[in-house]
């Protein structure tokens, strides 16, 4: 019996290693353009990625136009032809294991659905159940507890049948706010302070794919690392 009959996933970071490879490098072309006069590291983006989160840093750091943001994000996806994250080792196998054993995962983003989906495609990893992605109006991304509605609603499912995934703490707000359990993928290397952070607000924190994996399909021991 599957401890959570529904995963749902963040995408960046979570599923796929892509900051590094992707989003980041991107980012820096975007400021060449927009915003040449600052310089934003790696470690900073990160952080700015944890608060306000992206689209609020583009609001509130780069103040961005609407006209800027909407350039911005046109920028992103022309990079993700060319540039594309890879899977971390071992998510496709909890993905298809979660399937096979009659369970369903969705994925709740701030990237776009149509990419989300092309990363799937291109590693040959089955089709999520559903994406919400940015592509939805405000009121619906998160931290907004919309996805999370709409997911239980669609399949008929309660709260205590979701685990939220994220990186990030909007998976966490969001969770929270209709009950849903809250773990934390920190496997991609997070930043100390992030992850002390983070640990503080998730109900599980997992250190490896290997724990989160051993957490979902039996052992009781690989709550936490």
């Amino acid at each position: 019996m599957l401890r959570y009959p529904c995963l749902v996933l963040d995408h960046d970071d979570t599923t796929v290693d892509s900051t590094r490879a992707v989003n980041y490098p991107q980012f820096c072309e975007a400021m060449a353009r927009f915003r040449p006069q600052m310089e934003i590291s790696e470690a900073q983006f990160f952080r700015y990625c944890f608060d306000p989160g992206f689209y609020g840093m583009c609001e509130q750091v780069l103040r961005y136009t609407p006209e800027e943001m909407e350039a911005h994000v046109a920028m992103w996806k022309e990079y993700h032809k060319t540039h594309h994250p890879q899977f971390f080792p071992g998510i496709p196998e909890i993905l298809r294991r979660q399937r096979a054993e009659g369970g369903r995962y969705c994925v709740v983003s701030h990237s776009e659905a149509d990419v989300i989906l092309a990363a799937y495609d291109r590693a040959g990893v089955p089709r999520p159940d559903l994406v919400l992605g940015a592509e939805q109006p405000p009121e619906h991304r998160k931290p907004a507890p919309w996805p999370l509605q709409e997911i239980m609603r669609r399949f008929s499912l309660e709260a205590k049948d979701l685990l939220m995934v994220d990186d990030m703490p909007h998976g966490g707000v969001m969770a929270r706010a209709v009950g849903v359990d809250f773990a934390c993928a920190g496997w991609y290397g997070m930043l100390p302070d992030i992850e002390e952070n983070m640990r503080r607000q998730c109900d599980f924190f997992f250190s490896t794919v290997e724990a989160f994996a051993r957490f979902l399909f039996g052992d009781e021991n690989a709550i936490a690392e």
